[in-house]
């Protein structure tokens, strides 16, 4: 049941083009995560047409009102 994510920058800062991080569980294809300037965008696998997208302070407070607090290190 383990999450395999891979990710590909091609710059360290995101400016023209979004950075794609695909994620995977047990193998299989769950979506890929489109980070850019503006926001933050989720395409599930298998919907080619429809992606979900939040704004960074909508993605801050959908974390901080569901997220798990975590401790850092």
């Amino acid at each position: 049941m383990a999450h395999e994510v891979k990710i590909n920058l091609q710059s360290k800062l995101v400016q023209h083009q979004d950075v794609e991080i695909e994620v995977k569980k047990d193998g299989a294809k769950l979506g890929k995560i489109l980070v850019s300037k503006g926001n933050v965008e989720w395409l599930p696998s298998g919907n080619h047409v429809n992606k979900f997208r939040l704004s960074w302070t909508k993605f801050s407070e959908l974390m901080e009102a569901h997220g798990t607090p975590q401790k850092v290190k």
